[in-house]
């Protein structure tokens, strides 16, 4: 019963919103009764509730004491003289006189053809005319016809006809007509006759408007039992425009599915809607001319950005083009205001007549229109690319021409389908294969490879080879095949050298510099390979000056290497410094990547941060996802060193969420161990332990970056969640691997500081001293600050007494002046539990006051937690650290948030905070980056329930611009 009444008061829904135009036929009826004869016209498009008004009005109080006749022309009445008459006039014909039944009588055809002023049809009009008035002297007259657009125009002069005679009489005529038909019917026979009738001075036009949201929501109530979610009003409202009719089609629908009206029904509205409207949009062309049928098909092919070429490839005249887009305008099957189809359902409607060889006809044609009014190659192509086959001369350089156009907007998977269409007709094409491989190399890394394989035959000059060999190098880093490369790599240098000799060109020289610098990104990246890469980079190679982007390439890589040769930071900064500072030339990633993480191991962390926020920018706007999200995961294991760990937090999960939706995913793990270090640090070990078990051996084992971060992470994981022993395991095979692989550096994965700490707390202080002298030796040789201060702590925990006091003393002192503002809290942390065990309860209270403050400040919850604990046992006290997102925000965040979050604008919080709109705008980009969540209407949500975070919606200005 209740689905009954649902269903019968949808039936009723066109006339919500519609009391203001019943009341105005209503007061045309009493101004009718009082002898003020009149006429209305209730126009509007298809659907929109003409009908259900009329038939509201005539069964209303208003015209209860007239007479009312009323009927409705058929479609293709237009031709049937007389049959607006005899709809209106013919149950009256037995109350008619005899002479003026015989002119109700009349036939179809009668007088067709004459004119509305020869005599028979003059003498039959004043026939009909006494007719009605005899009706008239009664009572007052309603006269309503429905869908007068489709009358015939015999009919429609004889309505004129009464109407300029009746004044006195209490005559009301009502018409309805659907707006578009005036588009439709301007050739019609009655086109002018329906002018001329609603031209009249006592004509009322009625022009029936869409619904409202309101009033839709009038309409779901009436619809469903259950309260409506706004969401779903909203997309009801917007996927049918307001009519109805498609209303009440939709909401039928998602009845007969099982959907409500709430959140999960609001989900299901775009794909019923869509459905719905295709079924509108065939039913509306089926009864509409043939031109308006090709218009919206050549609107559906072109789309938006062909708009002004529909004319031409529907081979019909502006003027007809005009009226056929209001038609379909009129009845929501275009983008209110637009000139495109509103839905991809109603795109597959209108072109579902077409076979496939008429849809490749009418593609083929557009292309040519477009080319020939000199449209970018791209709009071009687009047409191309649906085709069987390339089959024309020209087709493969428009298509190239659209590869390069967008690669230069950074869209690299549109780029690689212009390109597959090309290698159809060309497949040992060695400059498509390149091509083709570039613009997959960051989205499907094996494919381009394979491309690449294909492309690297014998008999390609060497210059060629070598150009492709760099590429296939690069590639092979995003596919984990280091091992193929470098043999390609050590092959084409072998080759370069002995075709082309020593004495080598400007242009050569440069070709053999990229080809080093790749083979040295390559070779430094296996634990299988470094030690040899090392060798032949000190033995055979210069270090370049850094005036071209392979130099500076070569010199980032070799930076790297310089680095780790256990010696001070100057030379290897030095090459990275000059590596990273090239604007005015093309950006190559592997500069930039390098020169940050030696920047970053010598505290150079503006330089390091200046690097990455370049690469980042490039990377997004060029759609570069593996870069992008390589990038992304070494900042936010800088931003973590640093102890800004929000911002690392926010880094680290956009990289593992843009990597999880790449093909390439399950082969980087870098992203993977930057979150998991980060969530062990603000207390959800657990959390970063599954993570990283989670991350198969095969892509982290084999690789010297990955390899002894992921022990690293893992150990201080395990430590986290209790088991000291396991962590201390972990820690000493990092110790392990990095020797294998003749890594010896203090700041690169500084596994001796956590060991000497664990083994100190395991009580074992004298096996502490071990790591403790390793990582001194290290981190004297490197003399960083931030070194320095981990080997005197680590130095400290394993000596006791005043000694190790006094080294956790100057381990606080270097950290603070280091940049590493996590370590500063965990040096103070310490050197406030040593003093407690020691009896110093004063003293403790100061370092663990300053452990628990720096904590909180930096979002490092499970330090903080220890820190508060040990001071309320030294008898502080401290406010409850918790793990809550906004403990992440700067108090000047959270002004900013807060008005944000009560609906002031951009504007208006700047001004109430004395500050520039940009700098609104900078707090809100990093609130939404903290608080993790994608827009301002998240924002209040959010700040109401502290302990909720904000819906995981990607951030789009977190991606790459292609993958947003």
């Amino acid at each position: 019963m209740v689905r009954d009444r649902s269903v019968n008061s949808c039936l009723n829904s066109t006339l919500v919103g519609r009391a203001d135009d019943v009341r105005a036929l209503n007061r045309l009826a009493r101004a009718a009764r009082g002898g003020r004869a009149s006429s209305a016209v209730v126009t509007g498009p298809t659907g929109i509730g003409k009908s259900a008004l009329l038939r509201a009005f005539l069964g209303g109080d208003a015209c209860r004491h007239a007479t009312v006749l009323q009927g409705t022309c058929e479609e293709g009445a237009s031709g049937d003289s007389w049959g607006g008459v005899r709809t209106l006039l013919g149950p009256t014909a037995q109350d008619a006189s005899p002479e003026d039944a015989a002119l109700l009588a009349l036939t179809p055809g009668t007088l067709a053809g004459e004119p509305p002023h020869a005599p028979a049809v003059q003498r039959a009009f004043h026939g009909l005319y006494r007719h009605a008035a005899n009706a008239l002297s009664r009572c007052p007259l309603v006269l309503a016809l429905d869908d007068v657009h489709h009358c015939d125009e015999l009919s429609l002069h004889w309505l004129d006809f009464l109407l300029r005679r009746a004044d006195g009489l209490p005559l009301l005529v009502v018409l309805t007509r659907q707006e578009e038909a005036t588009a439709l019917d301007h050739g019609a026979p009655g086109h002018r006759a329906l002018a001329d009738l609603t031209a009249r001075r006592r004509t009322t036009t009625l022009r029936l408007r869409p619904m409202t949201e309101t009033d839709v929501a009038e309409v779901v109530r009436q619809f469903f039992p259950a309260p409506a979610a706004p969401a779903f009003v909203t997309r009801a409202w917007v996927m049918t425009g307001g009519n109805p009719r498609l209303l009440d089609r939709l909401l039928r629908e998602l009845w007969a599915e099982g959907a409500g009206s709430g959140v999960g029904g609001a989900d299901r509205i775009a794909e019923t809607g869509g459905r719905v409207l295709a079924r509108w949009a065939r039913e509306l062309l089926d009864r509409r001319p043939l031109w308006v049928g090709e218009v919206a098909r050549a609107v559906a092919v072109l789309g938006e950005r062909g708009a002004d070429h529909v004319g031409p490839l529907a081979a019909v005249p502006a003027d007809v083009v005009e009226d056929a887009l209001m038609v379909l305008r009129e009845a929501g099957l275009l983008t209110p205001g637009g000139r495109h189809l509103a839905d991809g359902a109603v795109r597959e409607a209108v072109l579902e007549p077409l076979d496939a060889q008429a849809l490749s006809r009418l593609h083929t044609r557009a292309a040519l229109l477009l080319s020939d009014a000199g449209r970018p190659a791209e709009e071009v192509a687009d047409h191309l690319l649906p085709l069987p086959s390339i089959s024309e001369p020209w087709m493969p350089g428009v298509l190239l021409e659209a590869a390069v156009r967008a690669e230069a907007r950074g869209a690299p998977e549109t780029a690689a389908r212009y390109l597959y269409r090309v290698l159809e007709v060309d497949p040992d094409s060695v400059e498509v294969r390149v091509r083709l491989a570039r613009a997959l190399a960051e989205t499907d890394p094996p494919e381009a490879i394979g491309l690449l394989r294909g492309a690297l035959a014998p008999s390609v000059d060497i210059r060629t080879r070598a150009r492709i060999a760099a590429q296939f190098g690069t590639t092979c880093l995003a596919a984990r095949e280091s091992t193929a490369a470098l043999g390609m790599l050590e092959e084409v240098l072998d080759a370069l050298d002995a075709e082309l000799g020593p004495d080598l060109l400007p242009a050569d020289r440069e070709l053999r510099t990229l080809v080093e610098s790749v083979l040295l990104i390559v070779g430094s990246q296996g634990r299988s390979t470094i030690a040899a890469t090392r060798k032949r980079a000190a033995a055979a190679m210069t270090v370049p000056e850094g005036d071209t982007p392979a130099q500076r390439q070569k010199l980032a890589a070799m930076a790297v290497l310089t680095a780790l040769d256990d010696q001070a930071p100057e030379p290897a900064v030095k090459c990275a410094l000059r590596a990273a500072s090239s604007p005015p030339l093309p950006l190559k990633n592997w500069s930039l990547i390098n020169s940050a993480f030696v920047l970053g191991l010598a505290d150079r962390t503006e330089d390091a941060l200046h690097a990455l926020d370049r690469l980042l920018r490039h990377g997004r706007e060029n759609s570069r996802g593996w870069t992008y999200s390589l990038a992304l995961s070494t900042r936010a294991l800088l931003l973590h060193g640093l102890g800004a760990l929000p911002d690392a937090l926010a880094d680290a999960r956009a990289a593992v969420q843009i990597s999880g939706a790449e093909r390439w995913g399950e082969t980087v793990v870098l992203p993977r161990l930057a979150l998991a270090g980060v969530l062990v640090d603000r207390g959800e070990a657990a959390r970063a332990e599954k993570l990283l078990t989670s991350t198969g051996p095969a892509w982290r084992d084999q690789y010297v970056w990955t390899y002894p971060r992921y022990l690293l992470a893992h150990g201080r994981a395990r430590h986290a969640l209790g088991d000291a022993e396991g962590a201390l395991a972990l820690f000493r095979e990092c110790g392990r691997s990095l020797e294998e692989d003749g890594v010896r550096h203090a700041a690169y994965v500084p596994w001796w500081a956590e060991a000497a700490c664990v083994l100190a707390e395991l009580g074992r202080a004298e096996e502490a001293q071990e790591p403790a002298a390793h990582g001194t030796r290290l981190a004297r040789r490197w003399g960083t600050p931030r070194v320095l201060g981990l080997a005197a702590l680590a130095r400290g925990v394993a000596t006791p007494g005043e000694k190790g006091v006094e080294l956790l003393g100057e381990a606080v002192r270097e950290l603070s002046a280091s940049p590493a503002r996590v370590e500063h809290a965990r040096a103070e942390l310490v050197l406030g539990q040593v003093l407690l065990t020691a009896g110093d309860r004063r003293g403790a209270r100061e370092h663990l006051r300053a452990a628990s403050d720096l904590a909180q400040r930096y979002g490092a919850v499970a330090l903080g937690q220890n820190a508060r604990g040990a001071l309320l046992e030294a008898g502080g006290r401290m406010r409850k650290m918790t793990a809550s997102p906004l403990d992440l925000l700067t108090s000047m965040e959270r002004k900013v948030a807060g008005l944000a979050a009560g609906g002031a604008g951009n504007r208006s919080i700047a001004q109430s905070l004395y500050v520039t709109v940009r700098t609104v705008e900078t707090h809100l980009t990093s609130v939404y980056r903290k608080l993790d969540i994608a827009e301002r209407a998240q924002l209040a949500a959010v700040l109401r329930s502290p302990g909720v975070r904000g819906a995981r919606v990607p951030r789009q200005a977190s991606r790459p611009r292609g993958q947003r």
